[in-house]
């Protein structure tokens, strides 16, 4: 029987299976990777990273694939899960790299005590780039009526190398995120899907989030959501350019200095356990 070697990581409960490509001859990945991910069945995750060789001018190269097997551009707390298992498994000790992604090349940083700043680049405004038709023109979309299931949402939208839309709540806990989160995911309004987060500004330098994530449901965590709430936060004027946003799983701190400068996210990354996978 053939066994799969992998790491299990989590980034503010945000948990991942970590396979390496540079190390191990792994076999095609997009056919297992819902079951490698299924919490019953499999080893269980939101998502599976894969090391790779860069093809390009990056150190690295990271495959995602979410829950449902379906591969995806960006994951903020996956890249600081990626960085660790780099540097606890000897592929780097450099303290800053670049890792190349489907949304273009992400830069972590060793922040220290296991956490890791990353360097998340400008955030996406424009409608058609994010993409959604909830607006035209450069953008910002912020607080477009969105109909769903007879009821009217205020939703705001934003890339952060994937596409999210944002819901401001009274109550994050008493939200109905499964209901809601499943229906904007599919909306018309996000040809390509869309990461849903449901948010109350709780302060002018704190946010509370709940998060329901394309291809997978809702997680503990998502480090390119808190980034896009930061962003979509800061242009409604309703919190200050460096803000702590509290997620199921931790706390993530998002820093974005002014509307030209690439927006950054520092929070921790730790390994739970290794196994081998019977395939």
């Amino acid at each position: 029987m053939t066994e799969l070697p992998f790491t299990k990581m989590h980034g503010a409960g945000n948990d991942f299976v970590v396979l390496d490509g540079v190390r191990d001859t792994l076999p095609p990945i997009e056919p297992i990777a819902a079951r490698l991910c299924d919490r019953h069945l499999g080893i269980g995750a939101d998502q599976l990273l894969v090391v790779r060789h860069a093809s390009g001018a990056a150190d690295f190269r990271m495959e995602i694939f979410n829950a449902d097997g379906s591969q995806v551009e960006m994951c903020a707390n996956g890249i600081r899960a990626f960085y660790k298992y780099l540097r606890d498994h000897g592929h780097t000790d450099r303290d800053e790299i670049g890792v190349e992604t489907l949304s273009g090349v992400v830069r972590p940083r060793w922040a220290g005590e296991d956490r890791v700043t990353v360097d998340m680049g400008g955030p996406v405004l424009a409608p058609a780039k994010i993409p959604t038709t909830l607006a035209t023109g450069d953008g910002p979309v912020l607080d477009v009526p969105l109909e769903i299931e007879g009821e009217t949402l205020a939703v705001s939208s934003a890339s952060m190398g994937n596409p999210h839309a944002v819901v401001f709540v009274d109550d994050p806990d008493a939200t109905p995120v499964e209901r809601w989160g499943r229906a904007i995911e599919n909306h018309t309004a996000f040809p390509n899907r869309t990461n849903v987060e449901f948010v109350r500004v709780d302060a002018r330098d704190r946010i509370t989030q709940r998060t329901w994530e394309r291809g997978t449901g809702e997680t503990l965590a998502c480090g390119s959501g808190a980034c896009a709430v930061a962003v979509v936060s800061m242009l409604r004027g309703v919190v200050d350019r460096r803000v702590r946003i509290d997620l199921r799983g931790g706390t993530l701190e998002i820093r974005w200095p002014d509307d030209g400068a690439h927006v950054e996210m520092t929070g921790p990354a730790a390994e739970v356990f290794v196994g081998r996978f019977p395939l």
